[in-house]
């Protein structure tokens, strides 16, 4: 079992839900984060004066998928995600050791 987190741009969550949806994934966790990376912060003008924005809203997905469904699950996230433009994000995968169902105490595959 894989730990996939994509950190992508808020506006492009529906259409990564949507893409994750037509390969069967449907169980995800999405949080509201804050960041930066080679895209830095920005300036703004506010009332007339300037600031400087240096953490950038983020969406952060969290899934947890068999092994086989991996590699499909990164490139619907790619593809849905990606406008080409610095800030599309990242995905990161890890290895998870076990799962276990709170309400079944089902674990690992049958638990996902």
């Amino acid at each position: 079992m894989k730990k996939v987190e994509a950190i992508i741009k808020p506006f492009k969550l529906d259409d990564v839900r949507e893409a994750l949806g037509e390969i069967g994934i449907s169980g995800m966790t999405v949080s509201e984060v804050k960041g930066f990376g080679r895209q830095k912060g920005h300036t703004e003008l506010y009332r007339g004066a300037e600031y400087v924005v240096d953490f950038l809203p983020k969406v952060k997905l969290e899934l947890v998928v068999n092994d086989a469904d991996v590699e499909s699950c990164i490139e619907a996230i790619n593809r849905s995600a990606k406008t080409g433009k610095i800030g599309d994000g990242k995905i990161f995968v890890t290895t998870v050791e076990r799962v276990i169902r709170i309400r079944t105490g089902e674990e690992n595959e049958e638990a996902i």
